[in-house]
């Protein structure tokens, strides 16, 4: 009883306490209540337990529950409660596994009945963790219960059409494509509720796509499509409209993305067009979309729009055409299965590209959705760049969690999807590395009020407001948008962008340049005073100019009076001060006094463009004590802060570690650092500046100390190569304090790692007095743009930058996720400065500072400037307290999911012995009667891995080694079931290498780990037609991997067929799948369906031999193989008359194929008829056999798309047999780019 009282107070007092206090006061608790006995009092009152359970009945009602279900959960809850006679909050997981064992013995209960009586336990307890009534679940380290396998039938293809044709409304039709697309279940779809996603009431017309007498080959509504230019544009000629049809059907050669790029354009600035007028050729633009009026064009929303392209044909779940186009293709999965999501949602639209692309050279928005998840991207677009849309209004005050109608409703109405696609879509990139960008919604709704404000502000004071979004959230796209839509609403203003560095003036610069075709206009750069004073002098409208406020100088007039100029300043709070003259009293070199009059910049800008509108854009909030900033520009238009950009994944948290002790620096240079900082925060007090010059002196000397310099740089090669040079890019930042110090970090971490000289370099100012031998190391402009360009890319050897001030503003590495501070800094600055770790890349946890000056207080401090819930968050960013106790929760979670495998041998146990337990715990993850494991296991693991790489140098020893067999096995198994990396077909020799590098960096392992032989397969070849391959894994003791091994050879080999032979990878494909579906359900053993698939694959090896039996090619024999797909089709022809009309057939396309045939319909329509006249030659097909020329007509097809038109020279010339490819040659990676 006394312990309960001790963990009650502990409870309460959690929030407020740290771990070492949490710890102290229970010590103190237990001393002081040492001689006392409590007794609890016998009358307590239970209205706390029923009130409990009553308000989460409430909860779930409102959720949806019925009242059936209600009674089943009191009926649950109230006998455990009783049961075990414990107040809730003292109740323990061994209470829980105790109850339902006694349970299920009492009630002789299955196991079925046991789990859902977890399942429900678990609902309530997390319900009360989440309302915080208690500290954590008792039930989370409860897994399900294992119960036998539900073997559940399902509808075939042809079943489900037999269901549709006998439906006799659209109704039934259309229940029927619901459950069957979603996989829902027919209760959940009977709480579906219209308004769940209802685009009719958003004004969308439905439409049920197999109703529709449409070309399956064609992505377009091709007769709405014409219909609708018409209707846009009904000034122009039929003439007009037929070209611009004819463009848009028939686009150059190129990549998918080269063909977004260009209907993108016709998209949202229209076609242009030549046509006669009475024998005068005229031109004009047709329009594709009336972005005036919204009431002129259709909105379609489509289901089961099936599309054939390559042989294949796919099914999309909804797009939405606008006046026929497909502009946005959404795929949704069922929100009842808990192993597919938003994720498989997303990978099914990146396989969708590759097998049906055609759809998406029209595709504008691509939506990714399981109910719960709904996030919108774009064809180039990774899984971490689809964004959720969290608001109707632009109101994002509370929008951690968006709901279903949300996201479709503040998305999808009409209105706000033709802004949105005229004005909030662009690209990116430079020339060889073009992306494709669709604004977040609170880059929408931040630009939209910006817009009004500015409409405003240049008819009035001109103060057009400051737009604050958060480092990393894609301010500067935020520009290029606001930019685009200021020419429409300011009648061709012009814009000034300034900064006030050069560095970022010119990485702005960039960045507007490379969406020049989207602004319309190209970006100029001002080279001088004089040059600025040219651009702007006379100038009556358009133009976007870029320079830096010291540029701008006193003049007797103003460059320019008009009112549409619009100046944007980038990190508006730096330099914008002093409209008022001050009068400066300096010496000079005789030691007399001399009065000199000094103007602020913001005088100066002001005086040159005295009507202009002034909006600042800044990632760091304004100081509640700096009234320049609001003076120039007025307040804030739009917030978006740190805690919301985190949530929306715009940005990564950021994490602090302290190695200031490992420098040894004394009390009295610690006192130094902390007067600096105040010394800093006065600098726009001119009477400091002599004050701080002297205090930031000595700062160098004592910095700069051979012995601390050399202390510092040992100290970052042992974190950098222990903890932080295999994470992710391995790329980290050097902050120095000076440029001398720069020099001498650079050159101390050479003399310790003398190969490093590719992997380190200085970025940083020149200067005419530097000594010789620093300016080949800080080299030309053009050295630190190469070095830019180097650190940008990933795949280069340079990890490691030294920087003073140039890169710690405006410049954006995705992968860095380290900086090592070893410079005082201050409020925006050092915001601004550590925001360069906090940008989204792949599975990037967060980024981490390592602070070796003592800047925990500088953070603090300039936290206090940001929102209240920021301050919150991120008011202590110590890694002790958030990253390594979330490590720890999730190794102890990934040991809880491998209970039943003992992997304890592997810390200290020889190579021989880790890769048995590596092996050992993958085949335990694989398991197939426990098929949710491998899934849950990926999932955690990807968590631990991430939590670990921001406080690996905290971890122990054992933890290291536990966290780094969890990433072996992870990653064994991500290799085994999804392949190599960037696409490449199985290697062992690869896995083994990769897991030896892996455990390497981890743990320092120095023995070679051999987890497969590959020795007998000749170590990178893997190959199914290896008949020694096949004899491995035959025998492999380890049965669930070499089953997933053998899944995935067979799966590539099929995917090879796909592109040569129609007939025979459909006919594999379903063997394939039927077999796996028989594993998983438990029907078969793993040891069955090796043998059966071992037979499998044997079959397809023989597929090689049987073209050589009928003397045919493999090209060959795959019209072959087309032409004798239907059953008893042998009985109306002798075989040499098949062969002789598969040999004229192929040799006919031999001759006649172009490349025309992949980008022109009319030229695919003449194959179609050469194929067909040639067919009924040989008067193919038999009588009530017409079905049959489509497979043959299926694979014609397929041959063109997929192989190469010779050259002009060579297309009378026999075609020798060509050699398919194997499984594990290398196939080039699909991209978009």
């Amino acid at each position: 009883m006394k312990q309960n009282l001790i963990n009650d107070v502990i409870q309460e007092m959690i929030p407020f306490l740290n771990n070492a206090q949490t710890e102290k006061l229970q010590m103190v608790l237990q001393h002081t209540l040492f001689n006392y006995e409590i007794v609890e009092n016998e009358n307590k009152d239970n209205s706390l337990e029923q009130n409990l359970v009553e308000l989460f009945l409430s909860a779930k009602r409102i959720e949806g529950c019925s009242e059936k279900s209600l009674k089943y959960y009191l009926a649950t809850i109230q006998p455990m409660l009783n049961g075990i006679g414990k107040q809730i909050k003292h109740i323990q997981t061994d209470d829980i596994r105790s109850y339902l064992t006694e349970y299920q013995i009492k009630k002789k209960s299955s196991r079925v009945t046991i789990d859902n009586i977890r399942r429900i336990l678990s609902s309530f307890f997390s319900w009360l963790e989440d309302e915080d009534y208690i500290l954590k679940s008792p039930v989370r380290r409860i897994h399900k219960v294992k119960t036998a396998s539900n073997i559940k039938e399902t509808y075939s293809d042809e079943a489900l059409e037999l269901m549709r044709d006998n439906c006799a409304e659209p109704r039934d039709l259309a229940i029927i494509d619901m459950l069957a697309s979603t996989g829902m279940r027919v209760g959940e779809m009977v709480l579906l509720n219209r308004n769940d996603i209802d685009f009719e009431n958003m004004g969308y017309d439905h439409l049920y796509a197999p109703d529709l007498d449409r070309d399956y080959s064609s992505p377009l509504l091709d007769v709405e499509l014409r219909n609708s230019l018409v209707r846009i544009n009904r000034s122009l000629p039929v003439d007009a409209i037929d070209e611009a049809l004819i463009k848009l059907k028939n686009f150059d050669t190129g990549s998918l993305l080269q063909k977004n790029i260009l209907f993108m354009d016709y998209l949202q600035n229209g076609i242009t067009v030549k046509f006669l007028v009475r024998g005068e050729e005229q031109s004009s633009i047709v329009r594709l979309i009336d972005y005036k009026n919204e009431k002129n064009n259709s909105f379609y929303v489509v289901n089961q729009f099936t599309f054939l392209e390559n042989g294949n044909n796919r099914r999309p779940d909804i797009i939405l055409f606008i006046n026929g186009l497909p502009i946005v293709l959404m795929e949704l999965k069922s929100p009842s299965k808990d192993e597919v999501g938003a994720e498989n949602a997303y990978h099914q639209i990146r396989n969708y590209m590759q097998d049906i692309p055609s759809i998406f050279y029209y595709n504008a928005i691509c939506v990714i959705s399981d109910l719960s998840t709904n996030k919108a991207g774009t064809i180039t677009s990774g899984l971490d760049r689809f964004m959720e849309w969290k608001t109707k209004d632009g109101n994002y005050e509370d929008t951690a969690y968006a709901s279903f109608e949300t996201f479709y409703e503040g998305m999808f109405q009409r209105e706000r999807l033709l802004d949105i696609l005229k004005n909030f879509i662009l690209f990116s990139g430079g020339s060889n590395s073009r992306f494709k960008v669709l604004a977040g919604y609170h880059q929408y709704f931040a630009v939209r009020k910006a817009i009004e404000k500015a409409k405003v502000a240049t008819k009035t004071d001109g103060k057009g407001g400051v737009f604050w979004h958060t480092q990393g959230s894609g301010k500067s796209l935020s520009m290029v948008f606001y930019a685009h839509l200021l020419q429409e609403a300011l009648d061709s203003p012009t814009i000034v962008v300034m900064t006030d560095r050069i560095d970022l003036d010119d990485q702005l610069y960039a960045q507007f340049s490379q969406c020049a075709d989207f602004l319309r206009q190209t970006p100029v750069q001002a080279e001088s005073k004089e040059n600025l004073k040219a651009l702007l002098d006379g100038r009556n409208a358009n133009g976007i100019i870029f320079t830096t406020m010291f540029k701008f100088e006193r003049g007797e007039k103003a460059l320019s009076e008009r009112r549409n100029i619009v100046v944007m300043a980038d990190e508006a709070h730096r330099g914008q001060y002093g409209f008022d003259e001050k009068i400066v009293v300096s010496e000079n070199k005789n030691g007399e006094k001399e009065a000199r009059t000094v103007i602020g910049n913001a005088r100066v800008i002001h005086d040159a463009l005295p009507n202009a509108t002034f909006i600042g854009f800044t990632g760091t909030p304004i100081s509640a004590k700096d009234r320049n900033t609001r003076e120039v520009f007025g307040d804030y238009i739009d917030v978006y802060d740190m805690t919301q950009a985190v949530e929306d994944g715009a940005t990564r948290p950021v994490y602090y570690e302290s190695r200031v002790v490992h420098l040894k620096l004394d009390e009295n240079t610690l006192t130094l650092i902390d007067s600096t900082y105040d010394i800093l925060e006065q600098q726009s007090d001119v009477q400091t500046i002599e004050k701080s010059k002297k205090m930031l002196g000595q700062m160098e000397s004592v910095l700069g100390a051979d012995s601390t310099i050399a202390s510092l740089c040992d100290d970052i090669v042992n974190h950098y190569e222990k903890y932080r040079a295999n994470l992710l890019t391995g790329k980290a930042m050097i902050v120095a304090y000076s440029r001398p110090i720069a020099m001498k970090i650079y050159r101390r971490i050479l003399e310790i790692r003398p190969d490093w000289t590719e992997k380190i370099g200085v970025v940083m100012t020149g200067s005419n007095n530097d000594p010789e031998e620093w300016k080949e190391i800080i080299g030309t402009k053009a050295h630190k743009e190469e070095l830019a360009r180097k650190f940008k890319d990933n795949n280069d050897p340079m990890k490691i930058a030294i920087v003073v001030d140039m890169w710690l503003t405006g410049f954006d590495v995705p992968s860095l996720a380290t900086m090592y501070i070893y410079k005082p800094m201050h409020g925006y600055n050092l915001m601004q400065a550590i925001a360069r770790v906090n940008r989204v890349f792949k599975d990037k946890e967060g980024g981490l500072i390592v602070d070796y000056v003592g800047i925990a207080s500088a953070l603090k401090a300039a936290m206090k400037e940001y929102t209240k819930r920021d301050q919150s968050k991120y008011g202590d960013m110590n890694i002790t307290k958030m990253a390594y106790p979330k490590f720890q929760e999730k190794l102890q979670v990934c040991k809880d999911i491998l209970h039943g495998f003992d992997f304890s041998g592997f810390i200290g146990g020889s190579p021989l012995m880790m890769a048995q337990l590596i092996t050992g715990g993958t085949n335990f993850i694989l398991d197939a009667r426990v098929p949710e494991r491998k899934d849950m296991f990926l999932k955690e693991a990807m968590l631990l891995k991430q939590s670990h790489s921001l406080c690996s140098s905290m971890t122990t020893e054992q933890e290291r080694h536990e966290a780094a067999y969890m990433e072996a096995v992870r990653s064994t198994i991500i290799k085994i079931t999804y392949g190599g990396t960037a696409g490449k077909n199985l290697s062992l020799k690869e896995i083994n290498d990769q897991i030896n590098e892996l455990l390497k960096a981890a743990v320092q392992s120095e023995g070679v780990i051999n987890l497969f032989d590959s020795s007998k397969t000749g170590g990178e070849q893997f190959s199914l037609f290896d008949p020694a391959v096949l004899d491995e894994i035959s025998i492999m003791i380890v049965k669930n991997i070499a089953v997933e091994i053998l899944k995935k050879l067979m799966a590539e080999q099929v995917s090879l067929y796909k592109r040569t032979n129609v007939v025979q990878s459909q006919k594999f494909s379903e063997k394939i799948a039927q077999l796996m579906n028989s594993y998983y359900n438990g029907l078969i053993t793993n040891e069955e369906v090796i043998k059966e698939l071992l037979k499998t694959a044997q079959e397809i090896a023989e597929l090689y031999k049987n073209g050589e039996k009928l003397g045919l090619s493999q090209e060959e024999l795959a019209f072959y193989d087309a032409i004798t797909k239907p059953e008893h089709i042998k009985d109306f022809y002798k075989n040499d008359e098949l062969i002789a009309l598969t040999k004229e057939l192929t040799e006919m396309l031999r001759k006649n194929r172009t490349i025309d045939w992949q980008k022109k319909e009319t030229a695919r329509a003449q194959m179609r008829k050469m194929v067909k006249r040639l067919l009924k030659k040989y008067k193919y097909p038999p009588e009530d056999y017409d079905y049959a020329i489509n497979t043959v007509i299926s694979q014609c097809e397929l041959w063109t798309d997929n192989v190469e038109p010779r050259k002009e020279e060579k297309l009378y010339q026999f075609m020798p047999e060509r050699e398919l490819s194997k499984v594990a040659e290398e196939k080039a990676p699909y991209s978009v780019d």
